[in-house]
């Protein structure tokens, strides 16, 4: 048996079969290029649904993780340390935002924001005004509450009770959305981009309208930046772009590089809502992932985020003369290629494999997050293997 053939017959035994994995095993990376155990190179338009923000083993995000593991790995924030602190300053300098609590993925980030929410509400209105809403197609984790908390209804199913408390209301439906944000509301979740739902920008005045409820009505306004946070949209934040101060921002992904790291940022309403006891957990804010956070938040400075707006824009103009292709929506490099004459998405992203790219689904479009780190050669030969991909129905 050839090594893949190993590692796809203990997979099968050993891990639990939640995954439907491609037909392909990943050796090794570097920069926009990953290589299979049989050799042959793929560009990698995924960064891993965008976690690696600086591709595969970026020489210095490596020293930086590396250099921390040889110092200390883990304490539990029971105590201080220097990369925690570190980060959380340059979070809220570059920001505006107040605080911020460390968590470990995108989905445990969303539940603090919840948390906050309710607990921002219950202070100083009492019982009663605990109901969250969400947009409809939005995704927000798969945890049982944050499975309530997607507005699609695929998701509900199955694992029965689910945390109650969530209204779901059109995104971009302004006369909708001041009918939801009832008095019993305590806070409106938004993603400015959905990625899950299909690459789906919010409208602009949509946002500030929301934006202009929350303050009128003192609804936390939480903005999901799970995918779009950490320079994928060309700026900093995704409501950076729209111009908005959030009360609570929840990110992941992309901040650690490849490693598991998240945060929920709070503004100026809510900076003081929780207290000693109220959150926790045991790896939020480790020094090994918040060091190699502090790296690739160094290195997203002006030159960097308008770098990631010009090759979205390059990647857009290419892709918008394939065939099959109808429109290109999204930012920066977060962006959904709607297709025409019934090709389906995952077809191409097959397709795209055998070519030697790695691409991703949105529904029925196909997703592209590359490495904001990405060269336009590495954009070039990605964006070849699409084409072909594209031609070849």
């Amino acid at each position: 048996m050839s090594n893949f053939d190993i590692i796809k017959e203990q997979d099968k035994t050993y891990v639990a079969n939640t995954y439907g994995r491609f037909d392909v095993a990943v050796k090794e990376g570097k920069g926009a290029i990953c290589v299979d155990f049989d050799g042959k190179e793929y560009v990698d338009f995924s960064s891993g649904i965008g976690v690696n923000s600086l591709g595969f083993c970026d020489e210095g995000w490596v020293e930086a993780v590396t250099k921390q593991l040889n110092t200390l790995q883990h304490i539990s924030n029971l105590y201080y340390t220097e990369p925690c602190s570190k980060v959380a300053k340059l979070l809220c300098e570059r920001t505006g935002m107040k605080k911020v609590f460390f968590s470990n993925s995108g989905a445990e980030s969303n539940e603090g924001a919840i948390k906050c929410a309710r607990k921002y509400s219950f202070e100083k209105y009492g019982e009663g005004r605990s109901k969250i809403v969400t947009l409809q197609n939005s995704f927000h984790g798969r945890t049982v509450t944050t499975l309530a908390a997607t507005g699609q209804d695929v998701f509900h199913n199955y694992f029965y009770p689910f945390t109650e408390g969530f209204v779901y209301t059109p995104a971009n439906d302004k006369e909708a959305l001041e009918k939801a944000l009832s008095d019993d509301v305590c806070g409106l979740v938004m993603e400015l981009i959905q990625g899950e739902g299909g690459v789906m920008p919010l409208e602009p005045d949509f946002v500030k309208y929301a934006e202009k409820l929350c303050n009128e009505r003192d609804i936390v306004l939480i903005i999901d930046e799970v995918q779009t946070g950490v320079g994928r949209t060309g700026e900093l934040f995704a409501f950076q772009n729209y111009g908005i101060k959030p009360d609570v921002v929840s990110c992941a992904k992309g901040i650690g590089g490849g490693l598991p790291l998240g945060c929920v940022m709070f503004g100026e309403k809510t900076e003081f809502t929780l207290k000693a006891g109220d959150h926790a957990t045991t790896f939020g804010g480790n020094p090994v992932a918040t060091a190699g956070a502090e790296y690739i938040l160094n290195r997203m400075n002006g030159e960097f985020l308008g770098e990631v707006k010009a090759k979205g824009d390059y990647i857009r103009e290419k892709v918008l003369k394939m065939p099959h292709v109808e429109g290109v929506d999204g930012m920066g490099l977060m962006l959904g290629i709607r297709l025409t004459d019934g090709v389906k998405s995952a077809d191409i992203v097959k397709k795209g494999i055998e070519n030697g790219a790695l691409l991703l689904t949105a529904k029925a479009k196909v997703r592209l997050l590359p490495p904001l780190s990405i060269t336009y050669a590495e954009i070039d030969r990605g964006l070849a293997a699409l084409e072909k991909a594209l031609e070849s129905f």
